[in-house]
């Protein structure tokens, strides 16, 4: 096959991903590099990159930029990609076989999401002041945490969406999915303090439960710099984001419990293995508690 036919069916593909799949300008370009990337690998190697390539072809590939450096994360991705386009390759006849079905990526470490102790997520809490902002702020971070909500959750709750008598909230999350979390004591409070001063900052038929100066919906960008700065202000050592507060409150509610379908429904996880993360938290904890107390654990102060 000539480099112009094996460049045109890169064509083809990146066509079909714009205007049949819809994906975004930013999105193209990383499936363009990733592909072009391996298109450069099989020339300077002299081995026809789609007709007739084979699983051993493909494996020397992800083997070769591994020991280049590539992270197991970026190469797992450029293998999706590379599937994804054999399989359109496979669908338009122009292949017989999807060699990448039979190759997977190195394991990437799983990293553990950061938390805060109990201790820390109290000083953040406590916000002074009793101005609107003020109590605005102090009902975002008390909801964070109480609730575990995402940030996109918190920044597009409405009004209209506060708990009844059942302390319930009403959140769509992922995919558009809805699902409703419990509110705590203190969240409801602090929720309430805020709507009492609400309307001196909301413009007139604004739903957006937290708004800003402006009068209008609070953004998540702006949700993030408050969290952040409150951070500050009281001294953590770490720079808190909301992630980081959904975290919080799931490592502190497993720890306590021990129910991890709970916890998977209160954050409303697809799949249980992406709650299970916080199981490694939980057993951290234990281990630092086992090292502190265990008689066999403790080093000899001698």
């Amino acid at each position: 096959m000539s480099s112009q036919a094996e460049d045109t069916w890169l064509l083809d593909y990146l066509d079909h991903l714009r205007y049949e799949r819809r994906l975004s300008p930013r999105t193209l370009d990383a499936y363009r590099r990733d592909l072009e990337d391996y298109l450069a690998w099989c020339r300077d190697q002299g081995c026809p990159p789609w007709e007739g390539a084979d699983a051993q072809q493909l494996r020397r590939y992800a083997a070769a930029r591994h020991r280049q450096g590539l992270s197991a994360r970026s190469l797992s991705r450029r293998l999706s990609a590379l599937r994804g386009l054999f399989t359109f390759l496979l669908r338009e006849s122009r292949v017989r076989i999807n060699p990448v079905a039979e190759v997977r990526a190195p394991r990437a470490v799983r990293r553990l999401p950061a938390a805060l102790d109990v201790d820390q997520v109290g000083r953040l809490m406590d916000v002074p002041g009793e101005d609107p902002l003020a109590r605005r702020d102090r009902a975002i971070l008390e909801l964070f945490y109480s609730s575990g909500l995402r940030l996109s959750e918190l920044a597009g709750l409405d009004v209209g969406d506060l708990p009844g008598p059942d302390a319930l909230l009403r959140v769509t999350g992922k995919g558009r999915k809805d699902r409703q979390v419990p509110v705590g004591r203190q969240a409801r409070e602090a929720i309430e303090d805020w709507l009492q001063v609400r309307e001196q900052l909301a413009h007139k038929g604004e739903p957006a439960l937290f708004v800003g100066r402006h009068g209008r919906r609070l953004s998540p960008r702006a949700i993030e710099q408050r969290v952040a700065l409150h951070a500050r202000r009281q001294g953590l050592p770490v720079h808190v984001h909301p992630h980081m507060l959904r975290h919080s409150f799931a490592s502190h509610l497993l720890e306590s419990s021990g129910e991890l379908r709970a916890v998977q429904e209160l954050l409303g996880h697809a799949d249980i293995a992406t709650t299970e993360i916080y199981t490694h938290l939980d057993f951290q904890h234990l281990a630092q508690v086992y090292d502190q107390a265990h008689p066999r654990a403790r080093r000899r102060s001698d």
